[in-house]
């Protein structure tokens, strides 16, 4: 559990400095945003690259940013 969520923070705060999104979003949002970005990462992705408490980085950073584009606004 506690992995998940060192992972899932991980994962969002890279996709929201990668996108330049979700600035506001604090720690929690994050998590759940690298937990759903791992979820369509590996829906669209599969598992592939460097993988961290069961879950491929490469993947759900990618589904962190697809999450991002669609559902933030630069600077909200």
């Amino acid at each position: 559990m506690l992995g998940s969520m060192f992972v899932g923070l991980l994962v969002g705060f890279l996709a929201g400095t990668l996108t330049n999104r979700g600035e506001r979003m604090g720690c929690f949002g994050k998590m759940f945003l690298g937990w759903i970005g791992a979820f369509i990462g590996h829906l669209l992705f599969g598992t592939w690259g460097p993988i961290i408490a069961g879950t491929a980085i490469i993947p759900a950073v990618l589904g962190s940013m697809i999450v991002l584009a669609i559902f933030w606004r630069r600077g909200s």
